[in-house]
């Protein structure tokens, strides 16, 4: 079998085979897209996918697709802190690049890998903004009037006021992990300000309304002592606080709730009602302990001579202690005979006197004593 040779071609009185021709045509092409890709214009603000070719001391070596390979200067290699450029990137890792400056006479380009981090970290700050999101942040630097912190790319500042770390010093913040809000994002003035405050009240309201779901009446739970008051004291139960009125700190009578707590101090205490809607809570210290109006139930009856101890005085008469954590009231009328006997001409705080029990009403926590009838010379001690 004979094999057809390939057609001839007649150029200008040259003969060539279509062979040839299909190799000038595809060697024409090649050129064309070498010389496209060699023209190709570089813009400086431009970001452009690149390969690292070779990490040096001073900077990054980048294959961009350019007549040479463009040039990461180490001040463009990260916005945070590294040890080593091989931190941020490795040799043969393909990123994005943003160019700085076009094309010098070499034909090299001037690239900056932060610039890309910085784009990317402002578009996703700008969105959690919107979103009131609660970002995390790194401490790097404490500064005059707050510190700086490094978050998705970038360095932030959080005022002094915004800050809500306890009982550390200015070294041990640094490196320390904190949760924030944004509170102004300005990418022209590259400015960035955030909150610890509002992202610890979110936190605390989260906290709040979880604390306030499983507490009931009878619950007994156990906090932190915050803030004492003339009323009472406050503890903090997680995130929420509860009052403890001064009036359920102890059985036994309590001038001022600092006679018997102290900030910081840690107590165990039994719910008495919780105010789902306002959020309130009220807390007793005394229900923990025995109830010693229970315990003298067989203790005294009316008409029996008891001691005691004058714990306070009234216009209408003195409070009694005559068990521990049990007042009784001696009435300024049951003090004497006379109808202008004032209660300080019969008694003073802190002397001991003997009564004779009057009425007793133990489960009503009502116990009245009297010095009628009697020699008050042998029931005063």
């Amino acid at each position: 079998m004979t094999v057809a040779e390939p057609p001839i071609l007649k150029d200008k009185g040259v003969t060539i085979s279509v062979a040839e021709q299909q190799l000038e045509n595809a060697k024409s092409e090649f050129e064309r897209l070498l010389e496209e890709s060699l023209s190709f214009k570089f813009e400086q603000g431009d970001i452009v996918p690149g390969c690292v070719v070779r990490i040096e001391r001073d900077g990054i070596l980048v294959d961009v697709g350019g007549k040479s390979e463009g040039f990461v200067p180490l001040k463009e290699v990260s916005n945070m802190s590294v040890d080593s450029i091989k931190d941020v990137c490795k040799e043969g890792e393909n990123l994005e690049f943003y160019i700085l400056r076009e094309e010098n006479e070499n034909g090299q380009l001037t690239l900056s890998l932060k610039r890309v981090a910085q784009a990317r970290g402002w578009v996703q700050l700008e969105n959690m903004k919107r979103n009131d999101d609660t970002i995390r942040a790194k401490i790097s630097q404490v500064v005059k009037g707050g510190v700086v912190v490094d978050v998705y790319g970038l360095r932030g500042f959080v005022p002094a006021s915004q800050l809500r770390v306890k009982g550390t010093t200015p070294e041990e913040l640094i490196g320390m992990e904190i949760p924030m809000k944004i509170l102004e994002t300005d990418t022209k003035r590259n400015k960035l300000i955030l909150s610890q405050r509002l992202a610890v009240q979110e936190e605390k309201a989260a906290q709040r309304e979880k604390i306030l779901s499983t507490l009931e009446s009878g619950q007994v739970v156990t906090g932190e002592v915050v803030r004492i008051a003339d009323f009472g004291a406050f503890i903090d139960l997680g995130g929420l606080d509860g009052l403890l009125p001064i009036s359920e700190i102890s059985w036994e009578r309590v001038s001022h709730p600092s006679d018997v707590l102290k900030v910081g101090q840690m107590v165990t205490t039994k719910v008495l009602k919780v105010d789902q809607e306002k959020g309130h809570i009220s807390l007793s210290l005394k229900q923990m302990q025995p109830d010693p109006w229970k315990e003298i139930e067989d203790k005294f009856n009316e008409g029996q001579v008891v001691s005691g101890t004058v714990r306070k005085i009234q216009s209408f008469g003195a409070f009694v202690q005559i068990y521990p954590g049990v007042d009784a009231l001696l009435p300024t009328v049951e003090m004497s005979e006379s109808p202008t006997t004032k209660p300080e001409e019969v008694v003073q705080v802190g002397q001991q006197v003997k009564a004779i029990i009057k009425k007793f009403s133990p489960k009503e926590h009502k116990i009245s004593l009297s010095l009628k009838g009697m020699d008050v010379s042998d029931l005063l001690g």
